[in-house]
């Protein structure tokens, strides 16, 4: 009632003006409907979206307007056989005018809208209409407004014409909370617990009701963590059936509904950097663990074999270390603030986020070849003189050298290393800049060891012939990773992609071998052949593109392809579930597909159990498997997750797997 008497002055306004005059009234909030494809297969569904653009100083409103305003309303002219679900907002702004609290949008925002489609023959037009009855003001004027919106679709073929713009109106859509929520009403106060991980900030925390009634919208909210929940206080003005609303969390939202329960008030805080300091040590411990595989640990060992020639002559093994890890570290920062600022920007994107881009699969391609050669004994190439003089004293060497190992770690997830950079992901930037920095620092910590700790390096064997021998046998992990990476390369860009990649290696060996003869006949700046041969291999990058799009590949006999649809129905039928996510680069990914997931015992197993199983491949970074992932707390794949009927939240199953493990959980249903 409140909101209507608060908005009747300015509606009498508006509705005063002269007749005439409205059909040519600009409008102050720019609508328009788009799909995002015009061409939906049939019987599926298809978004559609209402791109508003509010004129500078107007704003309209979210479903729940708050103390004043109104919520848009939607009459759709739709063909037999469509249906449309709700409109879906995003999250909105607070404004308060004269003490009134309302829930806005003063900047360009969308509103989606999900349409059913009939099975109807290709080629069938679907004419699509609506009218959106809907109020915008100013903080002394509002004006109701009306827009007659239509769009055309035509059943076919999907297509991916606004992709990007449908990916960015998605994230800012809130996500479903997974877990129940509670409120109790005490002294005219209302608390709602909400479960939310303890090591997640709470940065510009807000709830918005859409329960009408339920709070005092004006009133302060105090947000604070007790555990592994949080707990939102307010002042009440009724005790409803139920609460439901979203929770922002800076420019994410969580859509809840609370019912009541017990929520006792919430114990003291728990800091930020104990959060912090948790994350940073999994990170360690994951980087560390990064060592082993197989395209670092060469690189590991020839640093080994530095400082071992350093122990027996003059050398400066501390400062190779120090420069080794600052390699490392800063590679990883790169990588760390880079993947913020492009999540930032909107993408939905984890870690290793530039190995779904098939040209810099490419580049890692040239450099893996250009090292197992290297190592093979192919060449032996000097550096620009410039480069020489650094690594003189063991400092541009050992830097390089760091920064190539951080960078060709990126394919792999440690076992540890998951939920520190899922909770990097939330943390605030000098967090998770913290924690991007202990990945690295993990990495680099046997080296530094190596480095100031004379003990261990006089475990090391003397240099001697052996070393050559060692070089060779070295090589072959990295022959093995080329393969690895030459793969990748044709699941992302095809069978073309993969000859480009590959004649491109060639290409670059070429150079590289030119050079490295040279060098031996002691012919001044040796290199220089190999540097045009090696920029036109990199040029080749700009002839790989993404292969389409397709299915994604199961090898589990009755896998399906994961979609949260596909999961809701499954689970609704009471079957047990086992959702994995996976991609062609994640090396630990295709080591558990292949020891333990894909493998005769565990596929019976799953069978006899009749789990159901279903595949999210997130090789080329799809959005919507992004934002799946990111709910869970992962920063990028593997993820396992276990759906036990009967159990509202998924278990959430470590990240290197083992066949009895799978076997004992399909038997346990």
């Amino acid at each position: 009632m409140i909101r209507w008497l608060a908005a009747l002055p300015m509606l009498l306004v508006a509705l005063a003006a002269p007749a005439a005059a409205q059909p040519v009234r600009e409008q102050h909030v720019r609508m328009a409907l788009v799909a995002e494809t015009a061409t939906p297969a049939p019987g599926g569904e298809v978004t559609l979206a209402i791109d508003a653009t509010p004129q500078p100083g107007w704003h309209a409103y979210w479903e729940n307007p708050g103390d004043a305003g109104l919520p848009a309303r939607a009459d759709w002219t739709l063909p037999p056989g469509v249906t449309a679900g709700p409109l879906r907002y995003p999250v909105p702004q607070r404004l308060t005018i004269a003490g009134l609290m309302n829930y806005v949008f003063e900047g360009p925002y969308a509103l989606l809208v999900t349409l059913k489609l009939p099975d109807a023959a290709p080629g069938t037009r679907l004419p699509i209409a609506l009218t959106l009855d809907y109020l915008v003001c100013t903080d002394s004027l509002c004006v109701p407004e009306k827009a007659n919106l239509t769009t055309e679709l035509r059943i076919g073929t999907p297509g991916a014409e606004r992709r990007a713009d449908f990916d960015r109106w998605r994230t800012a859509l809130p996500r479903p909370l997974d877990a129940a929520a509670a409120f109790q009403v005490e002294g005219g106060r209302v608390r709602i617990a909400v479960p939310y991980p303890a090591d997640a900030p709470l940065a510009d925390a807000y709830f918005y009701p859409r329960t009408q009634g339920a709070i005092d919208y004006a009133a302060p909210q105090s947000v604070s963590r007790d555990g592994d929940r949080i707990v939102i206080e307010t002042a009440a003005k009724d005790n409803p059936a139920a609460i439901e609303g979203m929770l922002a969390i800076g420019k994410q939202g969580l859509d809840l509904r609370a019912v009541p329960g017990a929520v006792p008030p919430p114990a003291a805080p728990q800091s930020l950097w104990l959060a912090t300091l948790v994350a940073f040590l999994g990170a360690v411990l994951g980087g560390l663990i990064l060592n082993i595989m197989p395209c670092v640990f060469p690189i590991l060992s020839l640093k080994a074999l530095s400082l071992a020639k350093a122990n027996h002559a003059e050398g400066n093994p501390r400062g190779e270390a120090l420069a080794y890890t600052a390699g490392v570290v800063l590679v990883c920062l790169a990588l760390g603030a880079i993947l913020l600022a492009v999540r930032a920007g909107g993408a939905s994107v984890g870690w290793a986020f530039q190995l779904q881009d098939p040209r810099v699969i490419l580049i890692l391609l040239l450099l893996v070849v250009a090292i197992a050669f290297n190592l093979a004994g192919l060449f032996e190439v000097g550096a620009p003189r410039f480069v020489n003089r650094a690594a003189a004293k063991g400092a541009g060497g050992a830097f390089a050298t760091g920064a190539l190992a951080a960078f060709v770690a990126t394919p792999c997830a440690g076992p540890f290393m998951a939920s520190a950079l899922g909770a990097a992901l939330i943390l605030p930037w000098g967090a998770a800049m913290a924690v991007f920095g202990g990945l690295g620092l993990g990495i680099a910590l046997p080296f530094l060891l190596l480095g100031f700790v004379p003990a261990f390096r006089r475990v090391l064997p003397k240099p001697g012939a052996w070393m050559a021998t060692l070089r060779r046998i070295l090589s072959i992990p990295m022959f093995l990773t080329a393969l690895a990476l030459a793969w990748v390369l044709g699941k992302q860009a095809g069978v073309d992609g993969m000859a480009i990649g590959l004649g491109a290696a060639l290409l670059a060996t070429l150079g590289l071998w030119w050079a490295g003869r040279r060098q031996l006949r002691g012919v001044s700046h040796a290199w220089l052949p190999a540097l045009p041969l090696f920029l036109a291999a990199i040029a080749a990058a700009a002839w790989v593109h993404p292969a389409p799009a397709g299915a994604a590949s199961a090898s589990v006999a009755g896998a399906e392809p994961f979609s949260e649809a596909r999961l809701a129905e499954l689970t609704a039928q009471g079957r047990p579930v086992f959702a994995y996510f996976t991609a062609d680069w994640c090396l630990t990914c295709k080591v558990n597909e292949k020891g333990a997931i894909e493998t005769a015992p565990v596929t019976r197993a799953l069978a006899q159990g009749k789990v159901a199983v279903l595949v999210g491949d997130w090789t080329k970074g799809d959005p919507a498997l992004g934002r799946f992932i990111e709910r869970h707390n992962r920063a990028g794949v593997p993820l396992y997750l276990w759906y036990k009927p009967g159990e509202a939240a998924p278990r959430v199953l470590p990240q290197i797997l083992t066949q009895q493990a799978l076997i004992d959980l399909a038997k346990g249903g």
